[in-house]
């Protein structure tokens, strides 16, 4: 800082998933002279915070995959930055991995009842209908269904390519295993639309074998085509390891991000002051990060052009250790995989 040195201190406190817990422990953070709030995994509270926030405008960088609708014109705090993306974006890669990379045009979609599960669902159609593809079935289910015998058998009857699903965190386990006990994946490629390290522990070996799905980062870049990109993934990922015991996943590289934009920030405003964090932003969009090259649009959604990784489950006979979850396949990124602004507003 102009001063000189500062510390960082933070003070880490748990929402606990619950919207009247979250609001009240952010206004405690600021009431005690935070200068900023990271965090928030479930999208009901980080809008209940951005919402304070379009109201009195402060530094706050969610981390969760927020609803398309949060990034219309006028939606978004003048000094809320989103590191990650909208499940639009996890949809619209998902179908493009299938169709473009995997060759797999009929596809048969799962979602879930809530703005999650809709939102993958335009993006998917939006890819479909872009390269081809075809959605022969689709229905859904509500967060928290553990029984899927009777989704899985009308997956069956369909016969499609590939059964592209929404399901996320103990849902997408509950899915994955009965797709296995059911041989699905003998049938047909089974494609997880946004896959974590957390899933991947709660399956069997046998059942994440050929598993896809998209992966917001993975730690083990191993013959990826960009080599600063590969080194920079690697010196985090180690750091993380060497603090943690357990590779970096999709959410905490979210958090990790939006922390150093931050941070960056900071140092270019000289300043706490929320206007001048944003006005350092504003005038320098184009950072590089952990997982690649990337910008913040007009939106406040960072664009990267390395968006997701397309990732395939290794099997018992392939895993080399306890971490050896996927091999990166391909990547997704670019404007490509977002929502236009003019559909946004802008």
């Amino acid at each position: 800082m102009p001063w000189g040195k500062v510390k960082i201190e933070y003070e880490d406190m748990d929402d606990e998933a619950n919207i009247n817990t979250g609001v009240r422990r952010f206004r405690y953070l600021k009431d005690q002279g935070a200068h900023a709030v990271v965090g928030q995994t479930w999208a009901a509270i980080s809008l209940a915070i951005n919402e304070l926030c379009l109201k009195d405008p402060y530094p706050y960088f969610p981390v969760n995959v927020a609803p398309l609708d949060s990034y219309k014109k006028g939606k978004m705090g003048d000094c809320t930055y989103a590191a990650g993306y909208t499940p639009w974006t996890v949809g619209y890669m998902a179908g493009a991995a299938a169709i473009k990379d995997l060759g797999k045009k009929r596809i048969f979609y799962l979602g879930r009842s809530d703005s999650w599960g809709w939102d993958i669902r335009a993006g998917l159609e939006a890819a479909a209908k872009k390269y081809g593809g075809t959605i022969i079935g689709q229905t859904e289910v509500a967060q928290g269904t553990s029984d899927f015998t009777t989704v899985l058998e009308q997956v069956r009857a369909a016969k499609p390519d590939v059964f592209i699903s929404a399901q996320f965190g103990g849902d997408a386990i509950a899915l994955l295993k009965q797709c296995y006990d059911m041989g699905l994946n003998k049938q047909m490629i089974i494609f997880n639309s946004f896959l974590t390290n957390v899933v991947a522990e709660g399956l069997p070996p046998a059942a994440r074998e050929n598993i896809y799905g998209m992966h917001f980062f993975y730690y083990d870049m191993t013959g990826f085509k960009d080599q600063e990109t590969v080194k920079l993934a690697t010196e985090y990922s180690k750091a993380f390891m060497d603090k943690w015991g357990t590779p970096p996943d999709a959410y905490a590289t979210i958090a990790y991000i939006a922390v150093q934009q931050l941070f960056d920030a900071v140092e270019r405003a000289g300043s706490f002051d929320q206007a001048a964090i944003r006005k350092a932003i504003d005038e320098k969009r184009d950072f590089m990060s952990v997982k690649g090259p990337a910008k913040w649009r007009i939106d406040h959604e960072a664009v990267y052009d390395y968006a997701g990784f397309l990732v395939r489950g290794k099997g018992p006979n392939e895993s080399k250790g306890k971490f050896d979850y996927f091999e990166v396949v391909s990547v997704q990124g670019g404007e490509e995989v977002y929502p236009r602004l003019e559909d946004l507003g802008f």
